[in-house]
């Protein structure tokens, strides 16, 4: 099956009472189990979900969202019951954005006998644990990363809950080509997420009929100082620039191309979307700049019931990928019910089998490359110094 292009609009019906109602039948629709699987497996036990997030380096501020949104749908669910009786527990361990740590991460989950994984941010950290959670028999449902190359390593235990990068260069073409842009320069930051989107950005660019790609620029994570890319974007004379790489590089690029003298169009992929870019790039060059990305908690519609509930929990505001970890718990509880154990092959096929199951983004069911059918990206601009909806799509 091929992957559908992100077209679906949004739904205006209240998603926290659907999600409420959808975790409430959690604790009814098991598989009879009687104390133990068909495994003999003690069903008593908690079900264990490892999630790995960023909790250090450069995107860390993006992991406690994560965790608090995977510890409330724990909490919830719990609440309720659990799933046919067992209780969830959620372990944490911190992938810093590094395929290291991400490595010694997944290591310990399994050490820790996680029956599934729901975590997953940056894709190149989240590449090198698919292999050790495949040899360990633990599906993955990952609620962020997105890179096409988690899809195309082919494993039957891989999920998405998160669009692709092919979904996420789809809608920027999209975005351009209604913004009448004519040259396009694409930035990347070397990584698997950001070259992944930028290649497939190309690709559509090259063989479209709408804008021209201009140029496609690399730069090296880390730096401070990218002026020797930012004159060879100028030198190409676009008038919309896509920034794909993360927040940290990408509010330093936002700023040197205006200070350089850039008056054309500025938008980043998902990983940018975040507030410290505003703040790293200043807030008059951040002003206006757009966004490709999935939901944010506050634009979507109907989920002020299920903010506050995050804001009396941990006593702050939800940010980016809050909900897709919380959904992707939800995912985690559904498919063990749905299965009546937490056997591999049962959670696979259950997860395979799932069919309309209501999230966030939408109901669910998974194209055969376990990827959502939608991609449910959005585009996002930032108006008073925050990323919000863009007007031009309201």
């Amino acid at each position: 099956m091929a992957l559908s292009p992100s077209r679906r609009p949004r739904s205006r019906f209240s998603i926290y009472v659907g999600v409420l109602a959808a975790s409430a039948v959690l604790t009814g629709c098991g598989g009879g189990l009687l104390g133990q699987d068909d495994e003999g497996a003690d069903t008593d036990a908690p079900i264990v979900l490892g999630l790995i997030t960023p909790l250090s380096g450069s995107s860390s501020a993006i992991g406690p969202y994560m965790q608090n949104g995977a510890q409330l749908a724990v909490d919830e669910i719990n609440a309720d019951g659990g799933v046919d009786g067992r209780k969830l527990e959620l372990v944490v361990e911190d992938e810093g954005c590094d395929p290291r740590t991400a490595t010694a991460a997944a290591n310990k989950l399994v050490t820790k006998g996680v029956d599934i994984s729901v975590g997953g941010y940056c894709s190149g950290a989240t590449l090198p644990t698919l292999p050790i959670f495949e040899k360990a028999g633990i599906p993955m449902i990952i609620p962020a990363a997105n890179s096409t190359e988690l899809v195309d390593q082919g494993l039957e235990n891989v999920f998405l809950v998160n669009g692709t990068g092919t979904q996420q260069a789809e809608s920027a073409v999209e975005f351009m080509t209604k913004q009448n842009a004519t040259r396009v320069a694409l930035v990347d930051d070397n990584t698997s997420y950001s070259t992944d989107i930028a290649k497939r950005t190309a690709e559509l660019l090259e063989k479209g009929t709408g804008p021209e790609l201009a140029t496609h620029e690399s730069v090296t994570a880390g730096e401070s100082d990218y002026s020797a890319n930012v004159n060879a974007v100028l030198q190409a004379d676009p008038d919309f620039v896509y920034w794909t790489g993360y927040y940290q590089e990408g509010g330093l690029i936002l700023r040197q191309l205006r200070q350089a003298g850039y008056t054309g169009a500025l938008m980043v992929a998902d990983g940018s979307v975040d507030q410290q870019l505003v703040e790293i790039a200043g807030a008059a060059n951040g002003e206006g700049v757009f966004a490709t990305m999935t939901q944010t908690p506050d634009t979507i519609p109907g989920a002020e019931a299920w903010i506050e509930s995050y804001r009396d929990k941990f006593g702050s505001d939800p940010g980016p990928y809050s909900t897709q970890s919380y959904d992707a718990v939800r995912v985690a509880a559904e498919a063990v019910a749905q299965a009546g154990s937490t056997e591999t092959e049962d959670v696979i096929k259950a997860l395979e089998g799932i069919d309309g199951f209501e999230l966030f983004s939408g109901p669910l069911t998974f194209t055969e490359e376990h990827t959502l059918s939608s991609g449910g990206f959005l585009i996002l601009s930032v108006q008073d110094g925050k990323f919000q909806l863009a007007d031009s799509l309201e």
